[in-house]
């Protein structure tokens, strides 16, 4: 479990086809400092286990499956990459639930720079529409956000300085794709009411259902 607050921002060195399956080898400094093989670590959001250390570098496998379905296989070496460490149950969660569990690829339709802060619109996947609302919480490579504006085919976040500099937001151009985790409650929510009526789609059902009790 992972609360979206990046923890500094690494280097890809190496990426290694081996059949179906990739092996993605990262350079960091506070992050990989005390990582012991079998650790948990989020790569730009997604959650990764770590194969092998060795100084500052570490080294975890990509299945197939995650090379489908985030951007992690499109990395190269000399790519910056987002790293987080999983939450520890003293620790103060700042962020909000992220799993480490990609839900789609989004893609980055505008970047403006506006009062000092950075806006941020990103075009999602029609199955993510049920899973995102207004003023709730998103995961972008891995960055917990909020969402300030929604509509059927794009979503935007207001990124303060602090975290347009200390992640990869800063490196992103209009056209990249980033990983999107929708909130971890939404998901457990849209699953309920698909269970009271299974034969009705998934967006609308969730859209009437949610007007019902009021929140849309």
């Amino acid at each position: 479990m992972f609360t979206g607050l990046i923890e500094e921002v690494g280097q890809v060195q190496r990426v290694r086809r081996e059949g179906v399956i990739a092996k993605l080898a990262i350079k960091g400094q506070q992050t990989t400092s005390s990582l012991v093989i079998g650790d948990s670590i989020a790569v730009d959001g997604s959650c990764l286990t770590v194969t092998m250390t060795a100084h500052a570098l570490f080294e975890a496998d990509l299945s197939g499956e995650t090379l489908t379905r985030t951007t992690l296989g499109e990395l190269q070496a000399g790519d910056p990459v987002n790293l987080e460490r999983p939450c520890r149950p003293m620790d103060r969660l700042g962020g909000h639930f992220v799993t480490g569990h990609i839900d789609g690829v989004g893609t980055i339709r505008e970047i403006r720079e506006t009062g000092g802060m950075w806006w941020f619109s990103i075009a999602y996947p029609e199955l993510l529409r049920p899973l995102l609302v207004e003023k709730g919480s998103v995961a972008v490579d891995g960055i917990s956000l909020t969402v300030a504006g929604l509509n059927d085919r794009s979503f935007g976040v207001a990124i303060i300085p602090h975290t347009y500099h200390d992640t990869t937001l800063k490196r992103k151009q209009v056209g990249r794709r980033v990983n999107l985790e929708a909130d971890l409650l939404g998901k457990y929510v849209v699953r309920y009411l698909e269970g009271l009526e299974p034969n009705t789609s998934k967006a609308a059902l969730t859209e009437s259902r949610l007007r019902d009790l009021g929140f849309a």
